[in-house]
C-alpha cells in the first residue's frame, strides 16, 4: 500500500488495520522514551541510593541540597530553551489534543524528559506519569507528522501515545485506556478505542519486558469486607470527597499566588521547600509509591503516616503548585494509600482482629483519585488491575462513587486537570459540530471530479462552463485573484446575455478534516474551499462545499 492511499484510509472515520498497526507503532516509540526516562531516573538514584525512591538512608544536609540543586538544574534547562516552552503534563496534552491534533512542540517534550527526571531522581513529589504522557503523546505526534497521515487520525494515535504512556507507568493497559476516554478524550467511539487500547497493550509488554511485571500495590493483602463494613466506606468516600476537593482548592491557589513571580525564583523556592521538608520527614520524598511501600512497613503506626501524610501532601501542593515539572497521579495515589490505611484504623472495631489495613489502603487510592481527577471509571479499573483481586470491586465502587459524588456535587469541584487549563488560559472545550468533523479527514469528503482553468479571460471561462458536465465544478485562478469557483450567475441571465459569478475560495491541505473546513465557512454558512496536496501547494487535490458538511452534520453526526 503506497502512502498516499495510506492517508485516504486514515481520512475514514473507521476501525482499519492500518490505524491499528500505527497504534501499535506510536504504542512502542512511546515505551521506548519512557523506558529511556525511567532508566535515566533509576541509575543515577543508583548512584547515591542504596533503594530506588527511598531518601531515608541519606544525610539531613543531602536531603536539603538535593532538591534545590535539582531544581536549579531545571529552571536553568529551562531558562536555555526559552520559558514559553515549558507548559508541561497531562493539562498540556489535553489541549494539544482538543486544538491542534495531538501535535506536539519538541522543545515542551525535552523540557519535560529533562525536567521530569531531574525532578524524581532529586526527590520532589511529583509522579512519572505526567512526562510520560506528555512524551507518549510527543512520540505519537512524530510519527504523524513524518507520514504527513490526516489530521483525524493524527489526533487518534495521539491519544494512542497517551494511553501508552499511562500503561507502561503504572502497568494498567486498561486504566489507561478508560483514562484517556475518560479525562483526555472524553468521548466513547469504537473506531478510537481499538488502536488505543493496542497501544496501552503495547506499552504496558514494552515496559514490562525491561522492568517486569510487578505492581506496587501487589504488597498489600486484600482481605474481603463484609456488609457492615459498608456504612463506614461510605463515611470514608466523603471524607474523602472533601479532602480531594481541599486539595485542588489549595494547589490552585498557590499556583495563583505565585503567577506574578518570575520562573526562576519560583523553581528555587519550590527547590527550598522540599529540602526543608525533606530535611523534617525524609519518608516525604519521591513519588507517591515510596509512600505504598511506608504504608505497608508500619500500617499500625499512626503517628509516623499521620506525619508522612501532611509533608507529602505539602511537598506534592508546593512542588506541582510552583511549577516542578512531574504527575499529579503518582502523589494521589500515594497520599490516598496513606488516608486510606489511617481510616482503616477504625474499621479494625468492625472485625476485631481481622487486618483491613491493606483493603483500605487501595480503597483511599480510589477514592482520592477518583474525585481529584474526576476519572471514577478510571480509578475503578486501575484498582482491579493493580490488586487482581475481584473482591475489592465491590467495596471500591462504593468508597469511589460516594468520594466522586461528595466532590461533584457538594463541594462543586472540578477536575483538577481542567481547572489548570482554565487558570493557564488554554482551551480545551470545542464545539459539538467541530468536535464531530474533527474526526473525518477533508480527503473523504472532497469531490475530486472539477475542472481547473489558469485564466481570468471570461469567455474562456464561459466556453469552459459551457463544455463541463453541469455537475462539474469549475475552479479558476489567476495571480490577481487567486482561485476562484466559476458559476453561472443565474439571477444575471438573460437572453443575450450569460452572468457569471465568482466565490472566492480558501485552500486547505489534505491533511485537514472537516473541522478545519467548518471553521472557514461557518460565518457565511455557504461557499467552498479547495484541497492541495501537503507535498505541492500548487496540485489542486478536491473541491469541498458548505452543502456537504451540513449534510453532514444533519444526517450523519450521529455515526461519527
Amino acid at each position: 500500500m503506497s502512502l498516499d492511499t495510506l492517508r485516504r484510509r486514515l481520512a475514514k472515520p473507521k476501525t482499519s488495520v492500518q490505524l491499528c498497526l500505527l497504534g501499535v507503532i506510536a504504542g512502542l516509540l512511546a515505551a521506548v522514551l519512557i523506558i529511556l526516562f525511567r532508566l535515566t531516573i533509576t541509575q543515577v538514584q543508583a548512584l547515591f541510593l542504596q533503594t530506588q525512591d527511598d531518601f531515608s538512608t541519606l544525610a539531613e544536609y543531602q536531603r536539603v541540597v538535593l532538591p534545590v540543586l535539582g531544581a536549579l538544574l531545571i529552571a536553568v534547562f529551562a531558562d536555555l530553551t526559552g520559558f514559553k516552552h515549558y507548559r508541561l503534563g497531562i493539562p498540556f496534552v489535553i489541549h494539544r489534543i482538543k486544538h491542534h491534533y495531538g501535535k506536539m512542540p519538541i522543545w515542551n517534550s525535552a523540557n519535560q524528559f529533562f525536567g521530569g527526571a531531574m525532578a524524581l531522581i532529586c526527590g520532589f513529589s511529583v509522579g512519572r506519569e505526567g512526562p510520560s504522557v506528555h512524551m507518549g503523546a510527543t512520540g505519537a505526534s512524530i510519527l504523524a507528522e513524518r507520514l504527513h497521515l490526516p489530521l483525524n487520525s493524527a489526533r487518534t494515535l495521539a491519544g494512542c501515545g497517551v494511553a501508552a504512556g499511562i500503561a507502561a507507568s503504572f502497568n494498567t493497559p486498561l486504566a489507561a485506556v478508560i483514562f484517556v476516554m475518560e479525562v483526555v478524550l472524553r468521548e466513547y467511539k469504537i473506531h478510537i478505542f481499538v488502536p488505543i487500547m493496542l497501544a496501552a497493550v503495547t506499552g504496558a509488554l514494552a515496559t514490562q519486558f525491561v522492568f517486569g511485571n510487578d505492581s506496587e500495590l501487589a504488597l498489600f493483602s486484600i482481605t474481603p469486607l463484609n456488609f457492615w463494613h459498608y456504612p463506614y466506606l461510605i463515611l470514608c468516600g466523603v471524607i474523602l470527597g472533601a479532602i480531594a476537593f481541599s486539595f485542588n482548592q489549595n494547589l490552585m491557589l498557590i499556583i495563583k499566588t505565585f503567577k506574578s513571580v518570575n520562573m526562576f525564583p519560583r523553581l528555587l523556592l519550590a527547590g527550598l521547600i522540599a529540602g526543608f521538608i525533606g530535611y523534617m520527614v525524609p519518608e516525604a520524598m519521591g513519588s507517591g509509591m515510596s509512600a505504598i511501600s511506608l504504608a505497608v512497613d508500619s500500617p499500625d503506626n499512626m503517628q509516623l503516616l499521620t506525619t508522612v501524610l501532611i509533608a507529602k501532601l505539602l511537598a506534592t501542593l508546593f512542588a506541582i503548585g510552583l511549577g516542578i515539572p512531574g504527575g499529579l497521579i503518582g502523589p494521589v495515589i500515594g497520599l490516598g494509600v496513606i488516608m486510606g490505611t489511617l481510616m482503616s484504623f477504625f474499621a479494625q472495631f468492625i472485625t476485631p482482629g481481622l487486618d483491613v489495613s491493606g483493603t483500605y489502603g487501595v480503597l483511599g487510592m480510589a477514592g482520592l483519585l477518583a474525585a481529584t481527577l474526576h476519572a471514577p471509571l478510571a480509578a475503578l479499573t486501575a484498582v482491579m488491575e493493580l490488586t487482581s483481586n475481584p473482591q475489592i470491586i465491590v467495596p471500591a465502587m462504593l468508597v469511589i462513587s460516594t468520594a466522586y459524588v461528595t466532590a461533584l456535587q457538594v463541594f462543586g469541584n472540578r477536575s483538577i486537570f481542567l481547572q489548570q487549563l482554565d487558570f493557564q488560559g488554554l482551551p480545551y472545550q470545542v464545539s459539538p459540530a467541530s468536535e464531530a468533523l474533527q474526526k473525518v479527514g477533508i480527503m473523504e469528503e472532497m469531490d475530486e471530479n472539477f475542472k481547473l482553468l489558469y485564466s481570468d479571460d471570461k469567455e474562456q471561462i464561459k466556453e469552459t462552463l459551457a463544455a463541463v458536465n453541469s455537475q462539474t465544478p469549475l475552479i479558476v485562478y489567476d495571480e490577481e485573484n487567486g482561485y476562484r469557483l466559476a458559476e453561472y450567475d443565474l439571477s444575471l441571465m438573460s437572453d443575450q446575455n450569460v452572468g457569471i459569478s465568482y466565490i472566492p475560495l480558501q485552500g486547505l491541505s489534505s491533511q485537514a478534516t472537516l473541522s478545519d473546513a467548518f471553521d472557514i465557512l461557518k460565518d457565511k454558512r455557504s461557499g467552498a474551499v479547495y484541497v492541495y496536496s501537503q507535498k505541492d501547494d500548487k496540485q489542486i487535490m478536491g473541491l469541498l462545499r458548505w452543502d456537504q458538511i451540513r449534510h453532514i452534520l444533519t444526517i450523519r453526526n450521529s455515526l461519527l
